[in-house]
């Protein structure tokens, strides 16, 4: 596949084909203040040799890289083909389910994006390069291509910065919105500071939470570097399996996994784990960026009142104040968090459609859910928990 005459394109299916300082100079270069650990090569290379985002689980590697003429690799985009739309958290679940109905076949399909991860971050991954928007669309260029050589049926970028969204837009793809719930550093001294500023009833509310959270005598510890041993990604993983199975039937990630980001990129994990008795009883893991701190997993093998609360969004509060991060990303959907100071942002997704026929249904179901989702954002945005100002 080429794009003029300065590009061509390659296809490899397997991070351990790529040079991980070629893909991370891209990915995250050097100087870089919004450092995103999901789009790593360490993060990448550990879904796939764990086993948890290969073939076998329907993420088949497609990842296509930008070359110049004497094989240099200028920019990335992380690409799988899938035959189902698991662990991905952009819906269209009722897109396949239309066009199967009409004859078609939805799958393969094929998903730009980090598998299982609903966290916004560079998809097309192009380094330092002043002429990225060149870059960008070769590589949409070359995507539509692959698309059309496998036969899918279209090719999806989720939870793609607003910049790149809209150079998609501009190349005709279908955009797509959504919402999650951060939570936003105004430069607080400490969590108080940051109480200070929220609404009396509120304000009580979070404090009584916090207090039921700990008072049968659970502790909080923050474990990172050195501190994540085997023995604690053991323990860890027993809560992700119990919570994990209950709440989606089957949890995506292998114990491996853990084992494998825990050993490449262990500075950038925050395991937030509640002790009772002398032994862990609850747990969520997090992922430091350059000014954010990324909330993933969370899992218990015992039920207290208001636990999931205190590990997972106060704790990450007060980790972002004590280090000086702008923003807590405590993952998809989840209107209980707007009561806990988070407020909601918008996420961006866009589409290539090969058929017609299902771009025009998809195209006119997502000019309403635009107006649905700002609808409501404008209303969660007038019932922030924060108080009036003036």
């Amino acid at each position: 596949m080429t794009q003029g005459e300065t590009f061509h394109i390659r296809i490899v299916d397997r991070f351990g084909e790529i040079d991980a300082k070629t893909w991370d100079a891209l990915a995250n270069p050097p100087g870089t203040t919004d450092y995103n650990p999901f789009v790593s090569h360490a993060f990448l290379s550990a879904l796939e040799d764990s086993g948890s985002a290969v073939a076998q689980t329907g993420w088949q590697g497609q990842h296509l890289l930008l070359e110049d003429g004497d094989g240099r690799v200028l920019a990335a985009l992380p690409c799988y083909a899938k035959n189902h739309s698991q662990g991905e958290y952009v819906f269209d679940h009722g897109w396949a389910e239309a066009f199967h109905r009409a004859g078609g076949e939805y799958y393969p399909k094929l998903q730009c994006s980090v598998p299982f991860t609903p966290a916004a971050g560079p998809r097309f991954l192009t380094g330092t390069a002043a002429n990225a928007d060149v870059m960008i669309r070769a590589l949409l260029g070359g995507l539509a291509q692959l698309t059309e050589r496998l036969q899918a049926s279209s090719a999806h970028i989720t939870f793609m910065p607003q910049d790149q969204w809209q150079i998609a837009r501009d190349s005709g793809l279908l955009s797509r919105i959504d919402q999650q719930f951060h939570w936003l550093n105004q430069g607080y001294r400490d969590f108080g500071g940051f109480l200070e500023t929220l609404s009396s009833r509120k304000r009580k509310n979070i404090r009584k939470e916090r207090m039921a959270a700990l008072e049968t005598g659970i502790e909080i510890e923050w474990l990172t570097g050195s501190d994540l041993t085997e023995a604690v990604w053991d323990r860890f993983f027993e809560f992700y399996m119990d919570t994990g199975s209950r709440k989606w039937g089957r949890p995506y990630l292998t114990r491996s996994f853990f084992s494998l980001v825990g050993e490449r990129m262990r500075d950038r994990i925050l395991l937030v784990m509640a002790r009772r008795h002398g032994r862990h009883i609850a747990g969520a893991i997090n992922f430091l960026g350059g000014d954010c701190l990324y909330g993933r997993h969370w899992g218990c093998i015992e039920d207290h009142p208001c636990l999931h609360f205190e590990v997972c969004y106060y704790q990450a509060i007060d980790y972002a104040i004590a280090h000086g991060l702008a923003r807590v990303e405590a993952g998809a959907q989840g209107e209980h968090k707007l009561a806990r100071g988070y407020e909601p942002v918008t996420t961006y997704s866009a589409h290539y459609i090969r058929h017609p026929a299902l771009r025009r249904a998809v195209a006119d179901y997502l000019e309403q859910e635009r107006l649905h989702v700002r609808a409501e954002q404008d209303y969660l945005r007038d019932h922030l928990p924060y108080r009036q100002k003036g």
